[in-house]
C-alpha cells in the first residue's frame, strides 16, 4: 500500500510522534500521561511504516526484536521497586531526588518504572503489528 503521500507524511510525522511521546513520558511521572500512553504514541510511526512499506522493510529499519524490548521493560519496571527495599521500605515505594530538573520536574524511581512500562507497551504493540503484517 505504498503511496508517495503516505510515505512523505510518515517521514514528516515520525519525529513529531516521537517528540510527543517523550513529552508525555516526562510529564506523566508527575501528572497525567506516563509510560503507557508514551509507548502507544511512540509505536504509531512504526505501525504506519509497516502498513505503508510492508513488514520486511520495517524489520530492516527496526532491527531490535520487539519481544526483547518488552522483556527489558518488564525487568526495568520490576527492578525499579528494589530501590525502596534496599532502604528498608516496602517494595515499589517511591524515592525522589530533592533537586528538580528543568522541563522534567522531580526525578525518582517512578520514572524508571514508567520507562519500563513504555518499553513493554512499545514492544508488545510492535510485535502485534509485525505478526499482523507479516506474510
Amino acid at each position: 500500500m505504498k503511496t508517495l503521500i503516505l510515505a512523505t507524511l510518515l517521514r514528516a510525522l515520525t519525529p513529531l510522534f516521537i517528540s510527543f511521546a517523550l513529552y508525555m513520558f516526562f510529564r506523566g511521572h508527575d501528572k497525567p500521561g506516563g509510560g503507557f500512553i508514551a509507548g502507544l504514541i511512540a509505536s504509531i510511526p512504526f505501525m504506519l511504516h509497516a502498513m505503508v512499506f510492508g513488514y520486511e522493510r520495517t524489520r530492516q529499519v527496526f532491527r531490535v526484536k520487539p519481544t526483547i524490548l518488552a522483556a527489558l521493560g518488564l525487568l526495568m519496571a520490576l527492578l525499579s521497586g528494589f530501590f525502596a527495599v534496599l532502604k528498608g521500605e516496602p517494595y515499589l515505594t517511591s524515592a525522589w531526588v530533592t533537586q528538580e530538573l528543568p522541563l522534567v520536574g522531580k526525578i525518582g524511581t517512578p520514572i524508571f518504572f514508567d520507562f519500563g512500562v513504555l518499553l513493554v507497551v512499545f514492544g508488545v504493540v510492535l510485535q502485534i503489528t509485525f505478526l499482523l503484517t507479516e506474510e
